[in-house]
């Protein structure tokens, strides 16, 4: 029976071959058992953790993922299989039907990484990282998409109160694990690293860019068109976004993307399951929000459960097609000049050397340079520019706001330091 059904879920395939895959940190769905393994204010009847608050953010969760109707997420946070269970049957109830699910089984962790699916998962495994319970296991899930399988790792790496050694053994034992697929696997990581696609960049060796690869040798993002097919090297779907929608996490006003999607090479070669084209994206339904614009997070105050909200992380999600329609984005790089952004179709990328930042305000700046007669503002800054401080950057993105050209996607390539600068 099994395997008729991989047969006939096979045939339909070769027909219909989009795959909507997402991840969700669901933040402490736990459930009314008292498994002694709970966080503090999820033990069964008490600070208000009652069946009828337990409902509500059952049902609250699965307005979400029934809303964003992706056919696999990987979900962070979930209590045990039992909760994972009564996820499914709830969200089975308000119309969105997931067959399948798989879970991680750390014994004595509060919460566990899981997945549900509308496709069948022809197999699973815990990867153990450590067996402290500050460490996290990943779970490992094969699929098989026409004759061949693909595979989806969830993860959920040690929370940013801990050091970054934690998360950078998680990278790489993931890491370990790539390297012992078959050659030209196809996979996709996903899940809540507690690292910013580029997080201490400048600073420090982090978990998702050094362990994993997203970077380049030269500390540089990989590019679609830059990844580099002999080894294991791997892009961040979040350079698919402008600077500033870079985000799906809001702690107190910093905006942060600690979920991910990070895909090999494997996934854009023309062969197999490919990712479709400025596909991913950030699931912000208005009412993931407060009037005010910040998350809506469950509510819990003075030690109580309100009995309402979603979670303090936004969903991302992602397309994927058997079909051969991945084209790669050019990325020949053109060394130009400020005065080029202003020209109906500008190059991107673009390289603007020796740029000086002129003025700065909360997150933005504007920028001068000498062979331009114009300055333009930037879009999406931090604290990575700083003011009379001169860099080149890498221009991949702009547009036009309120009458008024800004750059809303851009790396930085080279920081000038102060005692080298050109004298005016």
């Amino acid at each position: 029976m099994y395997k008729l059904l991989l047969f006939l879920f096979s045939t339909f395939f070769l027909k219909a071959t989009t795959l909507k895959i997402a991840s969700y940190n669901v933040e402490n769905l736990f459930d009314m058992q008292n498994n002694t393994t709970e966080y503090k204010q999820y033990k069964p009847n008490k600070h208000n953790w009652i069946r009828k608050n337990f409902q509500k953010k059952l049902l609250n969760i699965s307005e979400v993922i029934c809303d964003m109707n992706a056919d696999i997420i990987g979900l962070q946070e979930i209590e045990n299989e039992n909760v994972l269970k009564l996820l499914k049957k709830n969200l089975r109830r308000v119309g969105c039907y997931y067959k399948y699910h798989a879970i991680t089984h750390k014994k004595s962790s509060a919460i566990q990484v899981a997945i549900l699916s509308k496709i069948p998962i022809q197999s699973t495994k815990d990867i153990i990282v450590n067996r402290k319970l500050n460490y996290r296991n990943i779970l490992e899930a094969k699929f098989i998409l026409g004759a061949k399988p693909f595979y989806l790792f969830v993860n959920h790496w040690t929370s940013k109160r801990s050091s970054e050694s934690k998360r950078i053994k998680s990278a790489h034992t993931l890491m370990n694990r790539l390297k012992k697929l078959p050659k030209e696997s196809e996979y996709i990581i996903l899940g809540d690293f507690n690292n910013d696609y580029d997080e201490y960049f400048w600073e420090s060796p982090t978990a998702i860019n050094h362990v994993l690869k997203t970077i380049t040798k030269e500390e540089k993002f990989f590019r679609i068109n830059s990844l580099n097919f002999t080894e294991l090297a791997h892009y961040n779907l979040w350079l698919e976004l402008e600077n500033y929608k870079r985000w799906s996490h809001n702690f107190y006003g910093n905006k942060q993307a600690l979920d991910a999607i990070v895909l090999p090479s494997t996934l854009f070669d023309g062969k197999g399951l490919e990712y479709v084209n400025d596909s991913f994206s950030v699931f912000k339904k208005r009412y993931l929000f407060h009037a005010k614009g910040y998350i809506f997070r469950w509510e819990i105050k003075k030690d109580r459960h309100k009995g309402k909200g979603y979670s303090d992380h936004l969903p991302i999600y992602a397309l994927f097609s058997t079909s051969k329609i991945f084209e790669k984005k050019q990325n020949v790089m053109k060394i130009g000049s400020i005065d080029e952004l202003y020209a109906p179709s500008p190059h991107f990328p673009l390289l603007l050397q020796n740029v000086k930042v002129i003025a700065i305000e909360k997150n933005k700046v504007i920028i001068s340079q000498k062979i331009s007669k114009k300055n333009i503002l930037i879009y999406g800054v931090e604290d990575s520019m700083l003011l009379e401080k001169r860099y080149d950057i890498m221009v991949y993105g702009h547009k036009k706001y309120k009458g008024e050209y800004e750059i809303i996607d851009f790396e930085i390539e080279k920081r000038y330091d102060v005692s080298t600068l050109n004298k005016e």
